[in-house]
């Protein structure tokens, strides 16, 4: 049996674990941008135009598990304790918070398809000003949204500005 016959899975999972460890050991913070869909364990009130942006360092989560499949951890929104999980497919970004250097995925098409009766999100999108979500499995965007994470967002050192040339994601408020 050759290569071409064996189902090779998807490298997200394993550049979202290396940009993780990347971030931890440079003393960065972690976030993760996820496009919300199906089977997506988070906090509703914190989404907006269909997305959300976790803080998943070590000092804002526990028992961080990014699988394969899924990354499962618990973390405090509003403090409250909540249990999260989030599709690997509906992972759109990880960057380090500080210097917004991470990498940007497509969103899977199932988590696309979702996406498509909700014009109200994509009309509140164009109106603010924010990319429309990838057209394609191929295509990367920066992303551009409010962000909800799971640490009081007014303890954060304010945003840097984005490095010349070339897409970076921009953290707003």
């Amino acid at each position: 049996m050759n290569s071409d016959s064996q189902d090779i899975g998807s490298t997200k999972p394993y550049l979202i674990r290396a940009l993780y460890e990347w971030c931890t050991d440079n003393g960065l913070t972690p976030y993760l941008a996820v496009r919300v869909g199906p089977g997506a364990r988070v906090p509703m009130e914190f989404v907006k135009n269909g997305e959300i942006v976790l803080n998943i360092s070590f000092d804002a989560t526990s028992a961080l598990n990014i699988g394969n499949d899924e990354i499962r951890f618990k973390a405090r929104f509003g403090g409250v304790a909540r249990d999260i999980l989030v599709p690997i497919g509906q992972v759109t970004a990880i960057y380090a918070r500080e210097n917004s250097q991470g990498m940007a995925f497509p969103v899977d098409a199932d988590v696309e398809s979702a996406d498509s009766g909700e014009a109200g999100d994509a009309q509140a999108a164009d109106d603010q000003g924010a990319p429309p979500a990838a057209s394609g499995p191929t295509r990367l965007q920066p992303v551009k949204s409010n962000i909800s994470e799971s640490e009081d967002p007014s303890s954060d050192p304010p945003p840097s500005s984005p490095r010349p040339g070339g897409a970076h994601l921009t953290r707003v408020k």
